[in-house]
């Protein structure tokens, strides 16, 4: 006999996933309000969750709504504010409106013009990561321009355009086919993977721009850059082509 697993709805505007059942936990990635996750386990007011990229972590159930049905929301914020029942709250690219929420501020997208407004191509996905994410921060686990780490950028970008990666450099390392050996020679739209470990486990991902370019969040930048990875008079771009590893096609 087949059981459905549980599921429930992110309330919050973003609601952290940690790697342990409780608050001084590790942060390994954040799932935002309208999103969905199932429910596989749950201790104590904590519950181990899943999300659409399968990735699973602990969350808070002050976080979660049950008997919430995700498939109604009509909405995608592109980063606003809104107001429901007298209050207001932010919320981040990627979340979705509830039915009662009231926009105030920023801009919105009806979800099923999502396909029009971000096409499965290469310049647009790069365009989309240059415009949402400049500025942001580095923020280990984060998944918005309100903070984000390497792998965040890369998933939320293509999930916008229609494309869901896993959550961490490593896995989405296994994504699409192969690449060019060559950094350098990365087309537009490629993810390039890098490793500072000396048994080269993947610890960080970019989105190559073409023409020798790349944009990723880097703890070594404090967040948001556009390298030119041909400019060997920067050390630190020097360094992070020394520490290339593989480059990887999703489109």
């Amino acid at each position: 006999m087949n059981i459905e697993t549980p599921r429930a709805v992110v309330r919050s505007p973003v609601a952290p996933l940690f790697d342990e059942p409780r608050i001084s936990s590790v942060q390994i990635s954040q799932l935002l309000a309208g999103h969905p996750v199932e429910l596989l386990e749950e201790r104590d007011g904590w519950c181990c969750v899943q999300g659409a990229d399968r990735y699973e972590g602990w969350m808070h159930r002050g976080y979660l709504e049950a008997n919430r049905d995700a498939s109604a929301h009509t909405r995608l914020s592109l980063g606003c504010a809104v107001t429901r029942d007298g209050g207001r709250r932010a919320l981040p690219l990627g979340a979705y409106l509830a039915h009662d929420d009231h926009v105030v501020a920023g801009e919105t997208i009806d979800v099923a013009d999502q396909a029009h407004h971000f096409p499965l191509d290469a310049a647009a996905i790069t365009r989309t990561a240059r415009r949402y994410f400049e500025g942001t921060s580095y923020q280990w686990g984060g998944v918005t321009p309100w903070g984000a780490d390497c792998s965040g950028l890369a998933q939320t970008t293509f999930a916008l355009h229609g494309v869901q990666l896993p959550r961490d450099a490593w896995q989405q390392a296994s994504a699409g086919v192969p690449g060019d050996d060559d950094p350098l020679a990365a087309r537009e739209g490629d993810l390039l993977f890098f490793s500072d470990r000396a048994d080269r486990h993947i610890t960080h991902v970019a989105v190559s721009l073409g023409h020798c370019a790349i944009v990723h969040l880097a703890l070594g930048r404090g967040g948001f850059g556009i390298e030119q990875l041909d400019d060997r008079s920067d050390s630190y771009v020097r360094r992070l082509v020394e520490r290339f590893a593989c480059a990887r096609r999703v489109l």
